[in-house]
């Protein structure tokens, strides 16, 4: 709750007083302060090969990329066998897995004893 009996005029005069009188900069403040905006710049941007390699990263970024490339490239060539073959469906090359699955060893985790 506010108090409505408190006189605010001994308040307004300090804030009138500081309002009178302009903050003082110290000496050498605004030059330390623009030496170091300058030390904090970014470096000029490199050019060719190591602005390419800087945009991907670096040395974590590029390894990243190669392991990447090489795993889809892996995948692609020779699937696990529950993947599709693309590699071998755009070469012409039909591969036709059979599944042999056999229905009374698939036990759903318990499920099927539950059902009956």
């Amino acid at each position: 709750m506010m108090d409505e009996n408190v006189n605010d005029t001994e308040l307004e005069a300090l804030f009138q007083q500081a309002r009178a009188t302009a903050p003082q900069m110290p000496d050498g403040l605004l030059a330390r302060v623009l030496s170091d905006a300058e030390t904090m710049q970014p470096a000029p941007p490199r050019r060719g090969w190591q602005a390419v390699f800087s945009a991907l990263g670096g040395l974590p970024g590029m390894g990243g990329l190669i392991t990447a490339s090489c795993l889809g490239f892996w995948l692609g060539v020779a699937p696990p066998t529950g993947l599709p073959d693309l590699a071998g469906t755009v070469l012409g090359i039909e591969n036709t897995l059979e599944a042999d699955i056999n229905v009374s060893t698939l036990t759903a985790f318990g499920w099927d004893i539950e059902e009956s």
